[in-house]
């Protein structure tokens, strides 16, 4: 069996959390907009720029990831 180096498993782990970061980021962004609505009494608006602002964390979470597996 081929000797596989740690730089591989790492690249291989942080490829595989790609999905679950990027939900996370949207959960908690539209989370965060949802309470602060609460809070405030804006509803929806601050759950869509919330769920926004996730979206474009998770986007660019992914982007880094994929620079990172490209220099690998």
């Amino acid at each position: 069996m081929a000797q596989t180096s740690p730089t591989t498993l790492q690249l291989i782990g942080q490829l595989g959390t790609i999905g679950m970061s990027f939900v996370f980021a949207l959960a908690i962004g539209f989370g965060a907009g949802y309470w602060l609505d609460g809070v405030l009494g804006t509803k929806p608006w601050l759950a869509f720029i919330g769920f926004f602002l996730g979206f474009a964390a998770g986007v660019l979470n992914v982007y880094r990831v994929m620079q990172l597996a490209n220099k690998k």
